[in-house]
């Protein structure tokens, strides 16, 4: 199915606005952003629209300058200002039932081996919509079992872990920690051993996956509950290592799903927990632990993936032997940002190799690295929220996010001069009396005031706009107008312009900073890349966190998580 006429139109129209507001050339990503915000019917099908929208900018992209006014006339000049979807809890979000206000417990479960970043915004906001609605609780329940050598608990996560849910304004109302409670998980495996629904096996691993896709029993599936009992008891004691017996569920060996049949419930480890040691031989895996705990810790709702649905099924049938009503499970599909390549084990690689630089770098797509670069937790949530609990599978441009947060920041945040590539300009005959200029932090918030910055005649000037146009007449934004030499000489040789005129003509725009007390400017990117630049003298009062809008390159925020050298201001890009 696609997309209706009237939004290639919509496309086409904002693509001629966009062009003639740049100098005929339009950009795809404000496009799409508009479209997403005032339509939010489209965010499903953002892939759909971006390919709609490269369409409409290379349409225009092919147009000549002079022809996109009298186009864009046509369709009936500019669009009129559209109201923006509202953002907050803007998707369904259905009535959990049996819900009553004051008696909902809810229950978030990251293992400690990393970070929160960008794909855990379901689990923090869904939650925590939910406890706004009903007055009920969160609980922190740190899954940390023994993991394994690939996976290890670092008890550096447990903070880093918490921080992150303070970050993020969803604040647990009680933690607690899975090692603490391994006792409490024995009883429950005794009572399955006890009527005769677990045994322990001690098939090599091989073996039993063999058996298992068949659809043949262990042999010591036929254990009686004694000696079920027994051979548990052995493996408490220590009397079995590492991979020589687990405890197993036994369920439908004829199963259509072969990783349903005869589940582990607990095995042996002999790694050392960073919180208890060695103090535990017998761990219970996560499906088993979370059959325990929903219960014993008073959860009322399971919030979760639908990629936890076998978890689902396990835990309900654990219950239904032992006669327990449990909790229900509500379930939410799998949400990605097309470029927030996450991977956590990777991340956790580059971070304690010192690739990344720490757990903020923008490459890991942690909820810190999205504060680094200036989007707000608010935005993220909304970004979330309006997404409701869809059980479909949805992949979103980043873009997406970027347009959340620019509505929040955009009309108060100040505009700063910067140019990337920088080549130093001397321009001759350039007037004496216009030594500086008076330019406004906001082009549409005159009570935001306005900023003196020093200019001519010498200026630094974006090499590349100045290689695209030898002998060209341009004008420094907001200034005066210059011709180019031609050719431009190369990168590094003195390169002279000649002043033409002051008057505001339609001219190609450069933009510019003076070269009196003209700051170098390092650009940390998404992928982790260091450019530098230069940038206008009054950054050198910019504080730490501050978010600024480089003329025409985006938002950036000062970065407060590495020291640049002296009299250098280092920031972090956001986005456009």
């Amino acid at each position: 199915m696609t997309l209706p006429p009237e939004v290639a139109n919509r496309a086409r129209r904002l693509a001629l606005e966009n062009a003639i507001d740049h100098e005929g050339t339009a950009r795809a990503g404000p496009i799409v952003a508009r479209l997403l915000a005032t339509q939010p019917e489209l965010r499903p099908r953002a892939e759909e629209l971006r390919a709609v929208v490269a369409s409409a900018v290379a349409e225009v992209s092919r147009m000549p300058r002079s022809g996109l006014s009298e186009a864009l006339a046509r369709m009936g000049g500019p669009e009129p200002e559209r109201s923006r979807a509202p953002t907050d809890e803007g998707g369904d979000f259905p009535e959990l039932p049996g819900a009553a206000p004051g008696k909902v417990v809810l229950r978030m479960a990251p293992f400690p081996s990393g970070v929160l970043h960008i794909g855990h915004g379901r689990m923090l906001y869904v939650h925590q919509h939910y406890r706004e609605r009903y007055a009920g609780r969160i609980l922190l329940v740190f899954d940390d079992t023994v993991g394994s050598e690939e996976k290890r608990v670092e008890t550096e996560f447990f903070d880093l872990i918490l921080g992150d849910c303070r970050l993020a304004g969803v604040v647990p109302d009680e933690v607690v920690y899975k090692s603490d409670r391994i006792p409490r998980f024995y009883p429950w495996a005794e009572r399955l051993i006890e009527v005769g629904s677990a045994y322990v096996c001690r098939c090599p691993a091989e073996l039993l996956r063999q058996r298992r896709a068949q659809g043949v029993a262990c042999p010591e599936r036929t254990q009686t509950p004694s000696e079920a009992l027994a051979e548990w008891q052995r493996m408490l004691v220590g009397e079995y290592g590492p991979g020589d017996a687990v405890l197993r569920l036994k369920t439908d060996m004829h199963e259509p799903d072969p990783a349903f049949r005869d589940r582990v419930l607990c095995r042996v480890s002999d790694l050392d927990h960073p919180r208890v040691g060695r103090r535990y031989r017998v761990w219970p895996m996560l499906e088993f632990s979370w059959a325990v705990d929903d219960v014993e810790l008073g959860v009322t709702h399971v919030l979760r993936g639908k990629d936890l649905v076998i978890e689902d099924r396990m835990q309900r049938y654990i219950w239904e032997l032992l006669g327990i009503t449990g909790p229900s499970f509500h379930h939410w599909g799998i949400l990605r940002v097309r470029e927030a390549k996450v991977a956590k084990s990777k991340a956790y690689r580059e971070v304690k190799s010192g690739v990344y630089d720490g757990w903020a770098d923008p490459r890991t797509w942690s909820l810190r690295s999205l504060v680094r670069r200036g989007i707000s937790m608010d935005a993220f949530r909304s970004f979330i929220l309006s997404f409701g609990m869809s059980l479909a599978d949805i992949e979103v441009p980043a873009e997406t996010l970027y347009a959340e947060n620019r509505k929040r920041i955009d009309a108060g945040t100040m505009r700063r001069s910067f140019v990337p590539d920088p080549a130093r300009v001397s321009v001759d005959g350039y007037p004496d009396d216009l030594r500086g200029v008076d330019l406004p932090n906001h082009p549409d918030r005159e009570d935001l005031g306005r900023r003196h910055v020093a200019a001519g005649p010498e200026f630094f000037l974006p090499y590349r706009d100045l290689a695209e146009r030898p002998g060209a007449e341009v004008r420094l934004k907001e200034l005066v107008n210059v011709r180019l030499p031609d050719p431009i000489p190369p990168v590094g040789e003195p390169i002279r312009v000649t002043f033409t005129s002051r008057e505001n003509r339609r001219l190609p725009r450069l933009q510019w900073v003076g070269a009196s007390g003209a700051l170098p400017v390092e650009v940390l990117d998404v992928e982790g890349h260091l450019s530098r630049g230069i940038g206008e003298a009054s950054l050198a009062a910019a504080r730490p966190g501050e978010v600024f809008q480089f003329e025409r390159v985006g938002f950036v925020r000062v970065d407060t998580e590495a020291t640049p050298a002296p009299g250098t201001v280092r920031v972090v890009y956001g986005h456009p």
